[in-house]
């Protein structure tokens, strides 16, 4: 009697501490037993269910279906969701238990937290829903610049103008940041044609390509005698040509600390004064600007002011190198090939493997480099596919080849095998001092280590 007892006492030890929650009720759907795991499992405490009918606890939603009074009506298994008041959620199997008669005298139901894995789903398809919303997007940037010369296929690309996107119709002051030859004149006028003035001028100032002496004077004009060989009538310089447009400032790093301090003017007041006039000119004019240096080092080294580059950095985009965005090399080897076929009157393409080395190369001269190359090829090429033999001007590094054994193995790669597990085998007998632990360290068995210590030990 005392062991039954004991028994007894064990299986409800078992129940209780469950993982799963356990639920019990008669073969009249009332509860008679549930667990700890169930209570938090569901949220409910067992007060509310115990001694309760299935049925009552439907009516009053405390749960949404009951898998007891399925198995009492069909007399077999069931599996099915069920959800409690709390807003908790649990995947249910309710069997049942038969006495010698064949009546159902109990119905056990094993319940498994689902809430959790109903929030993961839930968040799954919230995040296929943006990356959805996302390739709409994107393929929408993608249909409106492939119409030009503006190439964004690689996601890199896009993301760079999604970041421009941001100030399109702002009269912010923009710097791209980037190596020569990414596309910074290109992503200006990309700017510019989507702002609201894109039906003014776009005015590119190359600021290395102008000579110091010349600087002022083109960029902010002049009056009449002002100097020796100065036109009659005066000149105005570029900032007043942009007026009501956008004035590009390409490799503003060269502007001499002179010029940096006009500029600094324009950006703070929005005027501008001609060479020889002490009367300063509004003037209406968005400022993009661009740099392959980096103007932060230049500030310290004392060759770039750090008020006009707090000015010009407001609004920062990097564009990245071509070799970090090789889904835009196939878009635009495409586009310089069309152009060029036109140009020569050819019907030249790249083959799949040219084509292929043209988009795992590195382009240190980035698309400027391509378009160069692409051009040599489609030149020198003798027919209308373009093979990879006519791509001499790429300078592809050999394949490393494979390391060769020592002279002693010959070409035995197994003694070569063997003797290296030897040393790894006697390394780990002289640190751990026995067969034992030297064997776990080499996720060996002590018989295993043994057996290739003597093996490949020499006599």
């Amino acid at each position: 009697m005392e062991i039954k007892k004991d028994i007894n006492q064990w299986l409800s030890a078992v129940l209780e501490n469950s993982f799963d929650g356990i639920y019990i009720t008669d073969g009249q759907a009332n509860t008679i037993m549930v667990n700890k795991s169930y209570e938090t499992i569901t949220g409910l405490k067992r007060e509310e269910v115990l001694h309760q009918n299935m049925r009552d606890l439907v009516e009053r939603k405390i749960i949404s279906s009951s898998g007891s009074l399925m198995v009492l009506n069909t007399g077999g298994p069931i599996t099915l969701h069920q959800e409690f008041k709390t807003g908790k959620k649990a995947l249910i199997t309710s069997s049942p238990i038969y006495n010698e008669k064949h009546e159902i005298i109990m119905v056990v139901t094993n319940v498994r937290d689902l809430t959790e894995i109903y929030h993961l789903k839930v968040e799954v398809e919230k995040t296929a829903e943006q990356k959805k919303k996302l390739q709409q997007e994107l393929a929408h940037m993608q249909k409106e610049l492939l119409s030009g010369d503006m190439i964004a296929e690689d996601e890199n690309t896009l993301a760079a103008l999604r970041l421009a996107d941001k100030v399109l119709e702002l009269d912010t002051t923009v710097i791209l940041l980037g190596e020569t030859g990414v596309g910074k004149e290109i992503f200006a006028k990309y700017i510019h044609q989507h702002s609201s003035r894109k039906e003014n001028s776009f005015i590119r100032v190359n600021c290395g390509a102008i000579p110091e002496n010349l600087l002022e004077s083109e960029l902010f004009g002049y009056e009449k005698g002002s100097f020796t060989g100065a036109d009659r009538q005066g000149k105005p310089g570029l900032f007043e040509v942009a007026d009501k447009g956008t004035i590009f400032l390409d490799e503003i790093g060269e502007l001499p600390l002179s010029m940096q301090v006009k500029l600094l003017r324009v950006l703070q007041e929005q005027e501008i004064e001609r060479i020889g006039s002490t009367v300063p000119r509004k003037i209406d004019v968005r400022i993009l600007a661009a740099t392959n240096r980096s103007l932060e080092d230049m500030v310290k080294a004392g060759t770039f002011r750090e008020d006009l580059y707090y000015r010009l950095m407001v609004f920062p985009i990097h564009i990245p190198p071509l070799r970090h965005r090789p889904g835009d090399i196939p878009a635009l080897v495409t586009l310089f090939s069309n152009d060029l076929n036109r140009k020569y009157g050819f019907v030249k393409t790249f083959s799949n493997a040219s084509m292929q080395i043209l988009t795992d190369y590195d382009w240190p001269g980035n698309i400027r480099e391509l378009k160069n190359v692409v051009e040599r090829a489609i030149i020198i090429s003798s027919g209308e596919i373009i093979h990879p033999d006519e791509l001499p001007m790429i300078q592809r590094t050999e394949a490393p080849k494979p390391r060769l054994l020592p002279a002693r193995y010959g070409n035995n790669l197994s003694a070569y095998l063997e003797e290296i597990e030897l040393q790894y085998i006697n390394d780990a007998y002289h640190t751990y001092g026995n067969v034992r632990d030297a064997a776990k360290s080499l996720q060996m068995s002590p018989a295993t280590f043994v057996r290739k210590r003597k093996k490949n030990s020499p006599d």
